[in-house]
């Protein structure tokens, strides 16, 4: 499987005119930001579902009274997992520059 992989990256670097570091960093790159779209998307969706711009938001309304945790924890929970991953993702991001 590696020799493989190897060849086919050897042959698409050879086709684009790239060299093989820098079509690896491309392809990361890409699938990075992918991801990080996703992730993105769905943060947005939860923040606007409750009107809130993020986690902390999230947490000083449930201080202040203004929203229900029993209906929305599991909105907290996967808010903070997504928060965490974005950040994640934009520092392995920034890693291939």
């Amino acid at each position: 499987m590696v020799v493989q992989t190897d060849v086919i990256l050897s042959t698409v670097a050879q086709e684009l005119s790239v060299s093989e570091d820098d079509l690896l960093k491309q392809a990361l790159r890409s699938i990075l930001e992918r991801h990080l779209r996703q992730v993105q998307a769905e943060i947005s969706l939860i923040c606007s579902r409750y009107g809130v711009s993020g986690v902390e938001e999230m947490e000083a309304r449930y201080r202040n009274g203004t929203l229900e945790e029993a209906d929305s924890w599991r909105d907290w929970q996967r808010l903070d997992h997504l928060e965490y991953k974005r950040e994640r993702l934009l520092k392995l991001l920034e890693d291939l520059r």
